[in-house]
């Protein structure tokens, strides 16, 4: 991607977030997404890791075959800049570099905490804001956060 191409992939980005809101989450829906997202991922034969939590609370989590424990650290680190921010992972580090800058030297924050690479998305719920996180890992960031979208999307629908 060229640095010409990071503007329209921030404002895509931000659109996805915005249209993506949820009326409810429940630990059903939690579970419903993340079999949603298992089935694609198997569809197409992903190694990905696939988390959902709602506040501090793991509620789904799978990791599939060619994932590693590095992909749980992933995860943890992606999982970190939505609580923080309350935006995609993917959105954080692309407004970075929207900005001829790096996440990490925006921010000051440790790489070993904090992942500004795609596949960490908000679960934004009506009327209260972002109450948790789906995060797939495993795939190249676009990817991964492509994923992500498009289980959020269906799942919605």
């Amino acid at each position: 991607m060229s640095t010409d191409d990071v503007p329209a992939l921030v404002a895509r980005v931000e659109q996805e977030e915005r249209e993506l809101v949820f009326r409810s989450f429940t630990h059903d829906d939690a579970w419903q997404l993340g079999c949603l997202l298992v089935e694609l991922a198997t569809e197409r034969s992903l190694p990905v890791t696939i988390d959902i939590r709602r506040g501090g609370q793991q509620l789904f989590h799978a990791a599939r075959e060619g994932t590693t424990p590095d992909n749980d650290t992933w995860v943890e680190r992606k999982v970190r800049v939505v609580q923080r921010f309350g935006a995609s992972s993917y959105l954080m580090g692309l407004r970075a570099r929207a900005k001829g800058t790096t996440f990490a030297a925006q921010h000051e924050l440790s790489l070993q905490e904090y992942a500004a690479h795609g596949g960490a998305f908000p679960v934004r719920v009506e009327g209260a804001g972002v109450v948790g996180t789906v995060t797939v890992s495993g795939l190249p960031q676009a990817d991964d956060h492509a994923l992500v979208v498009e289980a959020v999307r269906a799942f919605l629908a």
